[in-house]
C-alpha cells in the first residue's frame, strides 16, 4: 500500500477560498457573490482586494442565483457562496429555470456539506445535493477531497464553460494532494494501484479510503484506490478498467446512498460490467446535531466501515 504523507490538516473550503482569490487576480470576469456567510466561505480575501466584484446579497440565496444567471449575459464568470443546503435545496427552482436550462456558466461554490457540518444538526446538513445536481442536465459536479485539490478545482473551473456544482466541507482533514496538481474535471485520479477490490472514494472519504487501504494491506488484501473527485461526468473509463481487473467493488462518500456516486457506479455497473458492489454511505436518513467524528461514526463512514465492506464485496465475489 502506498504511503501519502502530508505535513498539515485544512479545510477544504480554505482551499476554495484561496483559490478564489487567486483567480481575482489572474482573471478580471471573475466575480464573486454571498448570501451572508463570507467569513464560513473563506471569501474575505477577496472581498478585501477586489470589493468591486464583490456582491454581498444577504440571506437571499434566491435572489443570488438570479443574480449570477443574468450576470453572465455580460460575460462575467460568477462563483456563488453560501452553504450547500441553501447553495441547492433551498435554491433548486432558481438554479434549473436560471442557471441550467440554458447553461449559464455559473459556478455555485457549497461549503459545509453532507454530516460533518457537525453540531447545526439536520436542517443544515445536506446529503442528498450531489443527487440533485447530477440529474440537472448541463451540469458538472465536482467532490475535492483536500486543501490543495479543491484550490486547483476552484481554479480550473473558471476556465470551464457552462454550470459548475463545486462541493466542500468545513472540518480539516490531511491535506496531501500535490499543491502544484493539475486539476483535470471528469479524470478520476489513480492513488494506489491494486488487484483484489476496487475503491472508489470523493471528498472526505478518500482519506478514510487510504486508511482502510493499510489495514487491508495488513490483512492481505491489496485494494485499489481511486479519487472520483468528477462526479458528472463520470470517468466511466476508469471505472471501469479498474473494475474489470479487481472483479468487484466498494463506493464510499458522505452523501445519501440514493443519488450519490455509488448511484452513479451501480448504473455504469448494470449497463457494462455487472460485478459486485457495496455502498459506504448515509443510508435513507436525515442527520442529526454531534461533533463531526460522532456523525461520521454513527452513519458508518469511518474507514472501518468501508473495511466491512471490502470484505463484504470480496466474499460476493468468491461465490
Amino acid at each position: 500500500m502506498k504511503d501519502f504523507p502530508y505535513t498539515e490538516s485544512k479545510d477544504t473550503r480554505s482551499g476554495f477560498g484561496v483559490g478564489l482569490h487567486e483567480l481575482g487576480k489572474t482573471n478580471p470576469n471573475v466575480v464573486a457573490l454571498c448570501a451572508d456567510l463570507t467569513g464560513s466561505l473563506k471569501m474575505d480575501a477577496f472581498k478585501k482586494d477586489f470589493p468591486e466584484r464583490f456582491f454581498q446579497v444577504g440571506i437571499a440565496e434566491a435572489n443570488m442565483m438570479g443574480l449570477a444567471a443574468g450576470m453572465t449575459i455580460g460575460g462575467k464568470i460568477p462563483f456563488t457562496g453560501t452553504f450547500a443546503n441553501f447553495s441547492t435545496g433551498r435554491v433548486y427552482d432558481q438554479i434549473r429555470q436560471s442557471i441550467a436550462y440554458s447553461s449559464k456558466n455559473v459556478k455555485i461554490c457549497a461549503s459545509h456539506a453532507g454530516l460533518t457540518l457537525g453540531e447545526d444538526g439536520a436542517t443544515h446538513q445536506i446529503l442528498e445535493d450531489v443527487g440533485m445536481m447530477k440529474m440537472l442536465p448541463h451540469m458538472t459536479v465536482i467532490n475535492p477531497c483536500d486543501f490543495n485539490q479543491t484550490k486547483a478545482a476552484t481554479i480550473a473551473i473558471a476556465d470551464y464553460e457552462g454550470p459548475v456544482y463545486l462541493r466542500f466541507g468545513r472540518p480539516v482533514v490531511p491535506n496531501f494532494t500535490p499543491a502544484d496538481q493539475k486539476f483535470e474535471i471528469g479524470k478520476a485520479v489513480m492513488l494506489n494501484e491494486g488487484a483484489d477490490v476496487s475503491i472508489f472514494a470523493t471528498g472526505h472519504l478518500v482519506w478514510k479510503a487510504i486508511l482502510a487501504g493499510k489495514i487491508l494491506a495488513e490483512k492481505g488484501i491489496d485494494a485499489e484506490i481511486i479519487n472520483i473527485h468528477t462526479i458528472k461526468p463520470l470517468d466511466a473509463q476508469a471505472i471501469l478498467a479498474s473494475a474489470r481487473k479487481t472483479r468487484c467493488v466498494v463506493s464510499a462518500e458522505e452523501h445519501q446512498m440514493n443519488g450519490g456516486l455509488g448511484d452513479s457506479i451501480a448504473q455504469l455497473l448494470a449497463r457494462e460490467e455487472p460485478l459486485p458492489l457495496e455502498m459506504v454511505a448515509v443510508n435513507d436518513s436525515f442527520g442529526e446535531s454531534g461533533t463531526p467524528d460522532q456523525l461520521m461514526e454513527k452513519y458508518g463512514l469511518l474507514e472501518n466501515d468501508i473495511v466491512a465492506a471490502v470484505e463484504k464485496v470480496l466474499a460476493r465475489k468468491a461465490k
